[in-house]
């Protein structure tokens, strides 16, 4: 099965060997995939050659209904020689571990999905161990998303093992999934070998100590790791040791692109650590170091860093550190001196007019554009003010828009919500009384 037809006519098997009524959610997004074949070949546009199979829950114009384990086995009917559909979201919706398991075995039989996005569901240490015992034989799988749902230690420890023998997996999604130490220092143990997996995300971990040991062997993996460009590491309850640890390996680290700290406990010993990192113009171009406790003295050692020796450093994310204007207007001379550095999130901090004034500059200059930065500025008896723009760092990740001019290319786009004919009836008061 190679094209839209087929898809649809083996969905309808399916659901007649089931002896089930189609689910209305699938039945749609294959319909209006067939529509969207017949525009393209009135309009003499090229034939496509795969699609991508959208059926998160969040999304209020498409469905009021939610992806459950019973439509697993019918997508699993439907897909298991499809060659067509190479990636599946199914975000936000109510699948268990019976229906993970189902899933975990379409991608054992089906050699042409490249991406699965199982992100918030409701499935567990089975259903995440059915999904890694897939990848022990899977070759085409790229993409892998299991946010938020709560795999624990069992279903980690499962994802470890499975790195040590696939060769193809380039993003693993497992954050907010409970993960404990022990899985996670496998994780970091096994990617000391694999040079495949190039995005990893392990937020939020539950942690019963204070000692930083996860942190620590996660600094070790940098150090020889050669493949990994992407790492999330969110309240791992890091302190300054840990992000001293961290800048003492990254200096050997080659690879690394994308370093997320994002809410820990880094004060300006730790960033001073970091910034010393910036300064050897490491592969680094996006650092989230949000919600953590800069201050001024921090928010300086990164602006010296940025201004006299960076060129390499794309994007920082500062918000809410309780950085001050002394802080905040380092940065903004940094900016003076450094062309790299274009995009810039400072919201959740102390401004005042100094801080206003400098960051209003580099607005105006187009030094910093809009869509790079969370501020914008605006003006009040010939005063100037900031204020918080829609635009953060990953700001799809858990959301989209679903019409404007901010939708991404996966996200189905919807139609412009019609506001209801309100009309009130207007009752003579004599009529009234009478």
């Amino acid at each position: 099965m190679s094209d839209i037809i087929s898809t649809v006519f083996c969905f309808e098997n399916a659901c007649i060997e089931l002896a089930m009524d189609p689910p209305q959610y699938i039945s749609n997004m294959l319909e209006k995939e067939k529509e969207n074949n017949v525009l393209r070949q009135s309009r003499n546009e090229e034939f496509q050659e795969s699609m991508h199979l959208y059926l998160a829950g969040n999304h209020p114009q498409l469905t009021t209904e939610r992806i459950t384990d019973e439509d697993c086995l019918v997508l699993y009917k439907t897909l298991e020689t499809n060659r067509y559909v190479r990636s599946i979201d199914l975000r936000y919706n109510l699948i268990t571990d019976k229906g993970a398991t189902v899933l975990g075995r379409l991608l054992e039989v089906n050699k042409f999905i490249e991406e699965l996005n199982l992100m918030c569901n409701n499935f567990g240490s089975e259903g995440a161990a059915a999904l890694a015992k897939a990848l022990l034989t899977n070759t085409t799988v790229k993409v892998l998303r299991l946010n938020g749902n709560k795999i624990g230690n069992n279903g980690g420890m499962c994802f470890a093992q499975a790195l040590q023998v696939n060769t193809t997996l380039e993003n693993l999604d497992i954050g907010d999934a409970d993960l404990t130490i022990e899985c996670l220092i496998a994780l970091a143990t096994v990617l000391r070998e694999n040079k495949t997996l190039k995005a990893l995300n392990v937020n939020r971990p539950i942690l019963w100590t204070v000692q930083e040991e996860p942190t620590d062997h996660f600094t070790r993996m940098i150090k020889v790791n050669k493949g990994l460009r992407e790492l999330h590491m969110q309240k791992y309850n890091m302190r300054d040791f840990g992000a001293s640890r961290l800048a003492e390996n990254l200096v050997f680290n080659t690879t690394l692109t994308y370093l997320d700290l994002s809410c820990n406990r880094i004060t300006r010993d730790g960033v001073k650590e970091l910034a010393k990192v910036l300064k050897l113009n490491t592969p680094l171009k996006i650092l989230d170091l949000g919600f953590n406790r800069l201050e001024d003295d921090g928010a300086m050692h990164l602006a010296d860093a940025i201004g006299t020796y960076n060129t390499t450093l794309e994007c920082l994310n500062i918000v809410s550190n309780k950085i001050g204007p002394k802080g905040l207007c380092s940065i903004a001379d940094a900016l003076n001196f450094n062309s790299t550095l274009t995009s810039l999130f400072i919201w959740g901090n102390i401004f005042d007019d100094s801080v206003c004034m400098a960051f209003a500059e580099h607005l105006h200059s187009e030094r910093l554009q809009e869509h790079n930065c969370d501020i914008r500025t605006y003006v009040v008896d010939g005063k100037v003010y900031l204020s918080q723009t829609g635009y953060i760092l990953r700001r799809h990740y858990y959301y989209a828009p679903i019409f404007g001019d901010d939708v991404p290319e996966w996200q189905i786009r919807g139609e412009h919500p019609r506001r209801a004919d309100h009309s009130v009836l207007i009752i003579n008061q004599e009529e009234e009384c009478k």
